[in-house]
């Protein structure tokens, strides 16, 4: 009878073992959230962070949350774990109501269910603990191991999975790099065995080769613990590799939702488009002619027909009015990829400045996009062509058909110039040679 009691006044106490079950696709949707906005202030002074999100994390997927700085990531971030208050609308883990004001039973399972790892690994440790302190905190609080020696096993086994080794325990977080300072805070987190771990750009302040590291370890924990992650950034070029579905936010609201691949591919809402040409590519000669495609908010007319966000097909879902969404679907019933990134000829023509759409990139631009790794154009072809003009000029067409487009425009370029000062030594003789008879 309290059951029923608690079911009908829309208080539960505990989590149920499993989540509800999508209808489109079957799988369990382990985290809902519905209409949220977020608010800061009062009154006059009130800022909307948020504004009506909505999205789906299904268990044991990676879900990315990506948008310029400040545009209400981490915001959401922090209400899923109850820090940020939702103004409107609600947050739901496993069908269950945990925002606003929850019994103190089932805040406690939420806190233990759902973790998190920051962003800055210094400001988010006890700087006057040790490491040991700070990753058995949870435990201790929870009482999560039966005696001394389990919740030793248990920090220790932690640390060694994070690839920390036992006497950092004895350590202060003053005494580890960044990299290790995230290890730990990550070892934190894991320790807890949570269901969902909200990754507040756990990456974005540490370098490269140490990202690889942090992302091969949440990686590692996804497969063999069957975690569920929250993954919010704003660097697309990663994110595209570890998401199974990714949203974009913008000033607070979330104005496209897809499956990775499908984000990639289909880019409907021009900020979505202008994010991914924002992707550096490691080639400087490519990235100096990009051209970068710039987002104006003023090019949407929502006076009278007001937006939402609606799937359009595939999973895919867009923000935009009547009008919009009946363009997006169009474009996307094409089934025709588009391209956002735009790359400009150097040797060619100057045109007047304009923004080329998605879809107008050409096809020599974009077999010069595929070109080979060893594509690299070496002084040492320009040099070999220039004493071999003629073997230069056909190793000019084999790397043609193969596409090492700049090993091609150094042949050529050396043979052309062997050419011609062979024919100027010839002349340059024949000359000489009628002196010589005259």
């Amino acid at each position: 009878m309290s059951n029923l009691n608690q079911k009908t006044s829309g208080r539960v106490s505990h989590l149920p073992e499993h989540g509800p079950i999508d209808e489109k696709n079957g799988k369990e949707i382990l985290l809902s959230v519905k209409n949220v906005d977020i608010t800061f202030g009062k009154g006059d002074s009130a800022v909307k962070a948020v504004k009506n999100a909505s999205f789906d994390i299904y268990k044991g997927e990676t879900f990315s949350l990506v948008g310029e700085s400040g545009s209400g990531k981490t915001t959401v971030g922090r209400a899923v774990i109850r820090v940020n208050p939702c103004a409107s609308g609600e947050i739901q883990y496993k069908g269950v109501r945990i925002s606003g004001k929850i019994p103190h039973s089932l805040d406690r399972e939420v806190i233990r269910n759902i973790q998190m790892v920051f962003q800055d690994p210094a400001a988010s440790l006890n700087e006057r603990a040790t490491v040991d302190y700070i990753v058995s905190e949870g435990l201790y609080n929870f009482h999560l191991y039966e005696n001394e020696a389990d919740r030793v096993r248990k920090v220790e086994e932690m640390i060694n999975e994070v690839g920390l080794l036992p006497e950092h325990l004895t350590r202060y977080p003053h005494e580890f790099s960044g990299g290790q300072r995230q290890r730990i805070g990550l070892a934190r987190a894991m320790v807890m065995e949570p269901e969902l771990v909200v990754a507040d750009e756990p990456i974005s302040a540490l370098d490269v080769s140490i990202r690889a590291q942090v992302l091969n370890l949440l990686k590692k924990f996804q497969t063999e613990k069957n975690v569920t992650y929250l993954f919010i950034a704003h660097d697309l070029s990663i994110v595209r590799f570890i998401s199974d579905r990714i949203g974009v936010i913008y000033k607070g609201n979330i104005v496209e939702i897809a499956e990775a691949d499908e984000l990639f591919e289909f880019p409907l809402h021009p900020y979505t488009h202008s994010l991914i040409s924002a992707i550096p590519i490691p080639d400087p000669k490519l990235e100096k002619n990009k051209v970068l495609y710039t987002y104006d908010p003023s090019m949407h007319d929502y006076s009278t027909d007001q937006p939402e966000l609606v799937d359009i097909g595939h999973d895919h879902f867009v923000y935009g009015n009547k009008k919009e969404i009946e363009e997006y679907r169009a474009i996307r019933a094409k089934g025709v990829p588009l391209k956002s990134i735009n790359i400009v000829d150097p040797d060619a023509p100057k045109q007047p400045a304009q923004q080329k759409n998605a879809n107008e990139l050409s096809a020599s631009e974009d077999e010069f996009l595929k070109a080979p790794v060893h594509d690299t154009g070496s002084i040492w072809y320009k040099i070999l062509s220039f004493l071999l003009p003629i073997l230069g000029l056909i190793a000019a067409f084999v790397f043609k058909h193969f596409h090492y487009y700049r090993n091609y425009s150094a042949c050529k370029k050396g043979a052309i110039a062997g050419l011609l000062t062979l024919a100027a030594i010839i002349v340059l003789f024949v000359i000489l040679l009628i002196l010589v008879v005259v």
